[in-house]
């Protein structure tokens, strides 16, 4: 398993930006700055390794916590549409602050509960550390397009979840299309994975 993601763009002002905000508010825990860019940055971004991401496509994150992964993909596709939602005030506040510094003008933020969006679809919609996959998908297929693609970061058990999830799939007309497994650069194995599913 040699998935090693490719990054193209220069993090060094972003990580700096970031760590401002994480000293006022908790957007990784204070164990994890070091590994900023390891345990993060470089995971998000592993969502190249699907292939699906494109110019001019619309993405949407959903419970973007800290801006992970949506203002990594903003950053390396500045081509690409990114819509970070979470419901914490704070955190869409510490966003906008780092989007302003860095004049990230793909990226848009929403303070809400992703149940309560309605009207717009979207190419991708992606997911990390939010919730079991049976939950998420609930939420996250209505907001998406009929060729689109949903994408969950997942560390363990992704095979129990698929198998809760299963009921959800089959009412949306969705299946999975890839499980990717890759490891992040840390001395420890830290092994995640991507869940690609699709509309049938």
């Amino acid at each position: 398993m040699d998935n090693t993601i490719e990054i193209s763009s220069d993090f060094t002002e972003y990580k700096k930006i970031f760590l401002e905000e994480n000293s006022k508010i908790n957007l990784i825990s204070k164990n994890d700055e070091s590994v900023l860019f390891e345990k993060h940055i470089y995971d998000s971004l592993a969502i190249k390794l699907t292939g699906l991401l494109k110019g001019g496509q619309s993405v949407l994150d959903i419970g973007c916590g800290g801006g992970f992964p949506s203002v990594p993909i903003a950053i390396e596709y500045p081509d690409i549409y990114v819509t970070a939602i979470d419901s914490i005030r704070k955190k869409i506040n510490a966003i906008n602050n780092i989007k302003s510094v860095l004049k990230i003008k793909n990226l848009t933020t929403i303070c809400d509960r992703v149940e309560n969006i309605s009207g717009a679809k979207y190419d991708i919609i992606t997911s990390r550390a939010v919730a079991k996959l049976q939950k998420i998908t609930e939420y996250a297929f209505p907001l998406l397009k009929t060729d689109g693609f949903f994408i969950a970061y997942k560390s363990k058990n992704v095979l129990a979840e698929l198998k809760e999830a299963e009921s959800v799939l089959k009412k949306y007309h969705s299946e999975v299309k890839s499980i990717i497994e890759y490891k992040l650069p840390l001395p420890e194995v830290f092994e995640r994975n991507l869940i690609v599913i699709g509309r049938k």
